[in-house]
């Protein structure tokens, strides 16, 4: 007699996700730009690390696919410039295929100590140079638009006579008049940038302004002949909370690399937060073959380096992130556990698979929790999950306000 055919997993999820989807969401190729060395530490609350996590990050970038980096502001302090001298050196030394760039002001004295770590270490860094393009930023700087223009094109000059790559960062894009930008795309290609990055520097945009911000850049380049030379960045701040949503549709809609930071670090409330792009993209099953098994120890990495607090309740990192004390919930992940599934088990009650990512479900005893939960704990403690047993610790779980520890719970055992 046949035996019946497993269910497979578009039978057990429904994917809405899915529905009218007329081909892939994302264009392919791509590019991932990690700001966590510089953008990220202009959090006003972080401490700017030494130098040997700032080295093991860029290794973890380069471990988990990320092409490019933002390694500091060499130009601000002798201190910056020897970290940034001394991670470009690891690179070339190490070999790592992660790209260094640096960010600095349209002056001169901002991108020549770029040209130099260049010539010292025989690894090409990409300059970042930015100026403000918004209305607001002009009347309180006193800039003129041909002033902000000259000093444009200054910038680029020296980086592209020296053989730099140059991205070209127009900042408060996203409340930049039209006008404005056009001005200074033009400039910016005419120059020889190679990049065009559009920045919502004060979190401002929604995704309706990503779409129209990225269409309006990709009508400029083509219009100049340059859209086989030229690329899009999309450099976006959390402020409405829209950072990781508006960076996924930047790449729907035509960006060419996004930018973000670890845990979402960054000046005010921060930044896109790069492991959640990356997981939403692995989800998206645009990173197959993308080994994103260090994610974790990425983010730990970053916060420990900066003195960051990870919220128990962050996605894919918190404390909280694959933990449940809810009775029902429980019941149902040790109910597949116990079909020995543990493809059902760590997808049952989790949008997010844990295993995918390193982690994995865990169960906890509290005051919503039922004997599946408190069976499971006794097992883990190994305890037999006697009637008695289980009876005495849901009884004391639901005399507290809290989850039980491991002494509580034996504690609660009777006799």
């Amino acid at each position: 007699m046949a035996q019946p055919t497993a269910p497979s997993p578009n039978d057990l999820i429904y994917d809405w996700n899915e529905i009218a989807r007329r081909g892939p969401v994302i264009p392919p190729g791509y590019t991932f730009f990690d700001e966590t060395l510089r953008d990220g530490l202009q959090n006003p609350s972080i401490r700017d690390p030494a130098i040997e996590p700032k080295l093991k990050l860029l290794h973890l970038m380069d471990a988990l696919g990320i092409h490019a980096a933002d390694i500091g502001l060499p130009g601000s302090s002798k201190r910056a410039f020897d970290d940034v001298l001394q991670m470009c050196r690891e690179i070339a030394d190490h070999r790592l295929k992660i790209q260094p760039a640096c960010a600095g002001r349209t002056v001169a004295s901002d991108i020549l100590p770029m040209v130099e770590i260049s010539q010292k270490t025989g690894i090409p860094v990409e300059v970042y140079a930015f100026i403000g393009s918004s209305a607001i930023r002009q009347l309180v700087e006193d800039w003129s638009e041909d002033l902000l223009a000259r000093r444009a094109a200054e910038a680029i000059d020296i980086g592209v006579k020296n053989g730099l790559p140059v991205a070209f960062v127009t900042e408060d894009t996203s409340r930049s008049h039209p006008k404005m930008l056009a001005t200074l795309f033009k400039v910016a290609i005419d120059h020889g940038a190679s990049r065009l990055c559009v920045c919502d520097t004060a979190g401002h945009a929604t995704p309706d302004g990503v779409h129209n911000l990225i269409a309006f850049t990709r009508s400029i380049i083509a219009g100049m002949g340059a859209q086989d030379s030229v690329k899009i960045d999309w450099h976006g701040h959390n402020d409405r909370g829209l950072a990781l949503v508006n960076a996924l549709f930047a790449l729907e809609f035509g960006a060419h690399r996004v930018h973000g930071t670890a845990l979402g670090i960054g000046e005010r409330v921060g930044n896109t937060p790069m492991e959640l792009l990356l997981l939403n993209l692995k989800l998206l099953g645009q990173l197959e073959g993308q080994d994103l098994s260090r994610i974790i120890e990425y983010c730990t990495t970053a916060a420990e380096a900066v003195g960051w607090q990870i919220p128990i309740n962050y996605p894919l990192v918190g404390r909280d992130a694959f933990r449940t004390a809810t009775g029902v919930h429980a019941s149902a992940i040790l109910k597949a556990q116990n079909k020995g599934d543990r493809w059902l088990a760590d997808r049952i009650y989790s949008g997010v698979p844990a295993g995918l990512f390193g982690r994995e479900q865990e169960i906890v005893v509290g005051f919503m929790s039922g004997a599946s939960n408190v069976s499971y704990a006794l097992k883990r403690l190994g305890i037999e999950p006697t009637r008695e047993r289980i009876d005495a610790v849901i009884q004391a779980a639901k005399a507290t306000d809290h989850i039980l520890s491991d002494d509580e719970i034996r504690a609660a055992l009777p006799g």
